[in-house]
């Protein structure tokens, strides 16, 4: 004789950060809690650490640090227990807004739903909780997968070694999953999955399968295997399978049933991952760096004192000397270290005629070494109001007009604008253009890696 071996699965219970059941009650965060926010946590607030002259000191310029840092997230966490406050999906019945799973969750935490795994062991006389859980199992998958064989359904259900988890809906069974686990293979093969049509578009497939992935982390099985047909491969991408199958062959070989014109698909469980809660953690995450993001925001917002050094008549500082501008995580780019070269710099004209000296050298300069010919293009000056070339700007150059290189970029750049504005992307002096200037950039962008602000 046999008997139904039955075992509810409990309602997901409350997760926190670090994928840690805690009581339904709730206690107050602690540090503990924030292990999986910790690393975008340190690049929200990270901040120069290559000490500059006229940079504050690094102790000052950082927003937290220690023990101050844990104090600011715990208290972030304090201001997001209630669900209604949290962003990311969205607590609805239906919709592309919402998480797959979040009516079926729902429903679970209301009693609607039940979750059971039923298998058959021979020891003695079936339960008739059991026998309908069973049989209503075997009715569902016949009707749902009508090109299988009944006979063959029911065998695979009723065999010892398979388990199947029973998605139960007000006392009627409405889906499930049969399964047979290889614990020493390190694999479970999913031999047949569905759900009532009447139920479907509830996200209760999804939630069927989170619990199907929880009770594996518990077997510590993390590997899923499934044949699925063509009308199944997008269920199954869903819930995280992929065509890649990573587990070495020696492994399932001979172990699972073959199926002519389905398509071997797999899914590798994170045991770090509690399945069932996975989208109330994301949206626990969310709104945690959003209010991350809110409190440093006002940081930045804040109304500083006026530089007094203006008011001795100073016209220009370097933007490195700005102490709230450190403060607020900026750091300098390459282009703007490159506008931080002094303009008095003795190096400067030598820079830029080095520079000069390369364009005019290049394959592409040939269309920008004099100033465009109106013999050859009567109407570019009826375009182009502010002209310049490689000439003109020698000779700017040689009466030391450029006081910075900013000022020698911005008329290179200008004259690489005027060529794309005038002439067609097609022509071989647009492509002239992006060549030459992508070198000269890369030359300019070379130059300032290898430049700290004085």
């Amino acid at each position: 004789s046999n008997e139904l071996e039955a075992t509810e699965l409990p309602p997901p219970v409350p997760q926190t950060l670090s994928g840690i059941a805690t009581p339904a009650s709730s206690r107050p965060p602690s540090p503990g809690d924030l292990v999986e926010v910790s690393a975008i946590k340190r690049r929200m607030i990270e901040v120069p650490t290559t000490q500059r002259v006229g940079e504050p000191d690094k102790k000052r310029r950082m927003l937290t640090d220690g023990a101050a840092l844990q104090e600011v997230v715990v208290e972030v966490i304090g201001t997001v227990t209630n669900p209604q406050d949290m962003v990311g999906p969205q607590v609805t019945v239906s919709g592309a807004s919402g998480a797959r799973d979040e009516q079926a969750r729902r429903e679970q935490q209301q009693g609607v739903l039940q979750f059971h795994v039923v298998g058959n062991v021979v020891t003695k006389s079936p339960t008739d909780e059991s026998l309908v859980t069973l049989i209503g199992l075997k009715n569902v998958f016949a009707h749902q997968l009508p090109r299988m064989p009944r006979e063959y359904i029911s065998r695979l259900v009723l065999c010892p070694k398979h388990r199947s988890l029973a998605l139960i809906k007000n006392k009627v069974v409405i889906g499930g999953i049969c399964f047979r686990m290889f614990p020493r293979q390190g694999f479970s093969e999913i031999v047949f999955c569905a759900v009532s049509s009447n139920e479907q578009v509830k996200g209760y497939g999804t939630h069927l399968m989170n619990h199907l992935k929880d009770y594996h982390l518990r077997h510590n099985i993390l590997t899923f295997l499934t044949y699925a047909d063509e009308y199944a491969i997008g269920y199954f991408k869903k819930q995280g399978f992929h065509k890649e199958i990573r587990l070495p062959k020696t492994n399932y070989v001979g172990f699972i049933k073959d199926y002519e014109g389905a398509t071997l698909m797999e899914c590798e469980l994170n045991p770090k991952v509690p399945y069932t809660e996975f989208s109330t953690i994301i949206r626990q995450q969310k709104e945690i760096l959003k209010k991350l993001v809110e409190k440093q925001q006002r940081q930045i917002r804040a109304v500083q004192p006026g530089l007094p050094c203006f008011q001795g008549g100073v016209r220009h500082i370097p933007i490195t000397s700005i102490q709230s501008i450190w403060e607020s995580g900026w750091k300098p780019s390459a282009h703007d270290r490159i506008l931080e070269i002094d303009a008095s710099d003795s190096q400067l004209h030598i820079v830029l005629k080095s520079l000069l000296s390369q364009l005019k050298t290049h394959q592409n300069s040939w269309p920008f070494l004099q100033p465009v010919d109106k013999s050859v293009a009567p109407d570019y000056y009826d375009f182009i109001k502010y002209p310049i070339d490689l000439k003109t700007i020698g000779e700017n150059l040689r009466a030391r007009r450029y006081k910075s290189l900013q000022l020698f970029v911005a008329d290179v750049q200008r004259m690489f604008a005027n060529c794309r504005q005038y002439n067609d992307a097609s022509t071989e002096y647009y492509q002239c253009a992006n060549t030459l200037e992508s070198f000269f950039m890369g030359k300019v962008n070379s130059m300032a890696e290898s430049t700290s602000p004085v």
